[in-house]
């Protein structure tokens, strides 16, 4: 089974991505990044989710990126709330995010000998990062053959993107059928302190309106509700 290096969060599109891309035939290695994030409940999702998956190596990173990343999810504002989502870039943003994550899974895929890395980005329910569209995906793939002793000998990177062209039903729909426990998974970015979800952040919403559309409920929202 050929290694890659999967970005998983602890969310429902990097364990959708994950398992999809595990049911393709790939050997999963995850990389799970702390950041600095003001909902860092994730990394205790992705210690979870990468159990479910049996993954080969689990990593977890610090890579405190608040001294330079204002973002909303590294606690320089409130996490809004209630917004209406379109494809103008929030406060939760975190500039420069999926670029710094994918440099540092192409790291550790030169190191393995892998030439896969796998991100959970999707180009249409999406809180308008500019780094989730298939052009940012091209353009680091280019990059990263560009800037390896691996690339430079020949070889060619591949970013898997399972999700990039898929609806969030169309997601949970994906993993309800590979089998997926999502309630393993945590998204919203601001929990209660119970740990459950807050219903009203972007994140919260897309994934409510996800299952709705997919007909069926969502074991995050059950549990929390007893």
């Amino acid at each position: 089974m050929p290694d890659a290096v999967v970005l998983l969060s602890g969310g429902l599109d990097s364990y959708t991505a994950a398992a999809m891309i595990a049911a393709d035939g790939y050997a999963l290695n995850a990389l799970t990044i702390r950041y600095g994030q003001v909902h860092a409940r994730e990394v205790e999702a992705a210690r979870a989710v990468a159990r479910a998956l049996g993954v080969r190596r689990h990593t977890e990173l610090d890579l405190d990126l608040r001294g330079i990343a204002v973002s909303a999810l590294t606690g320089a504002s409130a996490v809004p709330k209630d917004r209406p989502i379109d494809e103008s870039i929030p406060s939760t943003y975190v500039p420069a995010r999926n670029t710094i994550f994918l440099a540092l899974a192409l790291a550790w895929a030169e190191t393995l000998g892998s030439s896969d890395l796998v991100i959970g980005v999707n180009a249409l329910d999406y809180s308008g990062y500019p780094d989730c569209r298939p052009e940012f995906i091209a353009a680091f793939e280019q990059l990263a053959t560009l800037a390896t002793a691996k690339g430079v000998g020949g070889a060619r990177f591949r970013v898997h993107t399972p999700l990039i062209a898929l609806t969030k039903a169309q997601i949970v729909q994906r993993g309800l059928a590979l089998g997926l426990d999502y309630g393993l998974t945590h998204s919203c970015y601001d929990p209660l302190p119970s740990g459950g979800p807050c219903g009203r952040c972007d994140s919260c919403v897309l994934r409510a309106a996800g299952f709705a559309q997919a007909g069926v409920p969502d074991p995050i929202v059950r549990a929390a509700r007893g």
